[in-house]
């Protein structure tokens, strides 16, 4: 082993994943979202000398990490939220997408130079969103959910139009050729395509898991999913993007009926973990070409990079801005039905969706998957500038727009609607009162039902739909709040003396540590319980 990997390359491994370990506990601790910290550590490993490079072949960087990301973002997302928001997703998916890419395209080819082709493909490049770390600031803070369902809805259909360009823009580069009409029919017949593969995957999925009752073989086939739909659409020119997402959205929205409450805990915490873990290789993955990249633009000088950098990051916030305040508020001048449906937002609400224009892990993805060579098998033109570029936009957007935007919230006084909470608690209630008519029904009609168990559990849900009554009421003194906490802490002390007394029975060789896990499982899984 060591004959192909020296012990310095061992010990930067080491360090790096070392480093991400340090990602995850430093995360709650600092209150900072993780996609921020990563490309701060991306930037950190790029600058240790004698790091060593690392350059996978671009097409395997799309195919390996681009489908899990888009998968994952469709799945989670809601389907009647992005209906309800239609328009100013539509807006800022599309519209901005495409003001972007061509507002970018002209000043980095009059600043930089880059061929048009180029120009276009870096323009498509920093054009989406990710709202991992807009969102984890706005959802603490309290901010609007109209808001926060706008940024993720964008975030999400803004990829797939912004990589059908994309990869318009590299045809056109490699092929060193492009038509206007061509480019056009190929968009729509792709996106045509790619939400035509997208159904049917999600539909074969779905018949597929929905009589498993399987949390490895569901789980599994869920990470698979992303690819099922993601390479057929590939090998037909369809875009394999917006069939990822298609595929993602149909079988989120049918997710209730599909996984039970075990694969649902297992599953959510698996592609948690595997979203951070690729956003941390792709972070990884920059910091290690950086120093190739930088190689590469030898000829220009320091002076001359921040300027471009400068140009670019200037550009992509002011084209927001100057987007999203007509974009909010000219339809609605123009359109009396939609006034009156839709009455004109304060001024802060645009405000706030025009800072948040973070860019983050699928623009980092489709910068490394650039190729290197055109057809003509010379170097892709530009393609270390627009490595470079896209990492500056990462950088600028994530620190200092994602550092700012708790001071920016505050500083236009957003506050939550409360929305979300009452939906909650009108949600537990409608649950609890179903659960009691349940208990009625099969107390009448079966004998194994106990009549001192069903009064001990109607008791439970009478209170538990009491307590998200008086959440409702703006009159209720909070005394069946307290006393539901205290009820809590309670439960919360006996199950940690359960699961102590569980692990001495493991220390002891009373029991195997697989009883151990089985049984402590199930008391953690009622300790998260009670905080419903």
């Amino acid at each position: 082993m060591h004959d192909s990997i020296s012990s310095h390359d061992l010990i930067v491994l080491l360090g790096i994943l070392a480093a991400v370990g340090g990602l995850l506990a430093l995360e709650p601790v600092l209150r900072v979202p993780y996609p921020i910290l990563l490309v701060l550590a991306g930037l950190g490993l790029a600058l240790i000398p004698g790091v060593p490079t690392l350059e996978l072949p671009p097409d395997i960087v799309l195919l390996a990490l681009l489908p899990p990301l888009l998968y994952s973002s469709a799945f989670f997302t809601s389907l009647r939220d992005l209906r309800a928001n239609l328009r100013p997703i539509g807006l800022l998916a599309i519209g901005l997408v495409v003001a972007t890419t061509a507002i970018v395209a002209v000043v980095m080819h009059e600043v930089a130079g880059l061929p048009w082709a180029s120009a276009v493909v870096l323009g498509a490049i920093v054009s989406p969103t990710d709202p991992v770390a807009a969102n984890a600031i706005a959802s603490r803070l309290g901010v609007p959910r109209r808001l926060i369902v706008i940024v993720e809805g964008e975030s999400l259909v803004n990829d797939a139009s912004a990589l059908v360009i994309y990869r318009v823009g590299i045809l056109a580069a490699i092929g060193g050729a492009f038509s206007a009409p061509d480019a056009g029919l190929r968009f729509v017949g792709a996106v045509t395509g790619g939400i035509a593969i997208g159904l049917i995957t999600g539909y074969i999925v779905y018949r597929l898991r929905r009589p498993l009752n399987n949390p490895r073989a569901e789980i599994a086939l869920s990470l698979m999913t992303a690819y099922f739909a993601y390479i057929p659409a590939e090998l037909v020119g369809a875009s394999a993007v917006i069939a990822a997402v298609t595929a993602g959205i149909y079988l989120g929205w049918h997710a209730p009926e599909l996984m039970r409450p075990e694969t649902r805990l297992q599953s959510l915490a698996v592609w948690e973990i595997l979203v951070f873990l690729l956003n941390a290789f792709l972070f990884a993955l920059v910091g290690l070409q950086l120093p190739v990249v930088l190689d590469g633009l030898q000829g220009e000088s320091a002076g001359t990079l921040l300027g471009y950098a400068a140009a670019i990051c200037a550009t992509v916030i002011v084209v927001r801005f100057v987007w999203v305040f007509p974009a909010t508020y000219l339809p609605r001048l123009m359109s009396r039905r939609l006034r009156e449906r839709d009455p004109y937002p304060p001024w802060q609400y645009p405000a706030l969706i025009s800072w948040i224009g973070m860019r983050g892990a699928v623009t980092l993805a489709a910068a490394l998957a650039v190729p290197q060579l055109t057809d003509a098998g010379v170097r892709f033109p530009g393609r270390d500038l627009i490595i470079f570029l896209a990492f500056c936009v990462i950088l600028f957007t994530l620190v200092v727009q994602g550092l700012s935007l708790p001071g920016v919230i505050r500083m236009l006084g957003l506050e939550s609607d409360g929305d979300r909470a009452r939906e909650e608690s009108l949600a537990r209630i409608r649950a609890s009162e179903a659960a009691v008519d349940r208990l009625a029904q099969l107390e009448a009609e079966e004998e194994w039902v106990r009549e001192d168990t069903a009064e001990r559990i109607r008791g439970l849900y009478r209170f538990r739909a009491s307590r998200f009554t008086a959440r409702l009421d703006a009159t209720d003194d909070g005394t069946i709040e307290q006393r539901s906490l205290a009820y809590q802490r309670l439960r919360h002390e006996l199950l940690d003396a359960e699961r102590n007394a569980v692990v001495d029975m493991r220390r002891a060789g009373e029991i195997s540590d697989e009883v151990m896990n089985a049984v402590i499982r199930d008391l953690d899984l009622e300790d998260v319980r009670l905080d419903a």
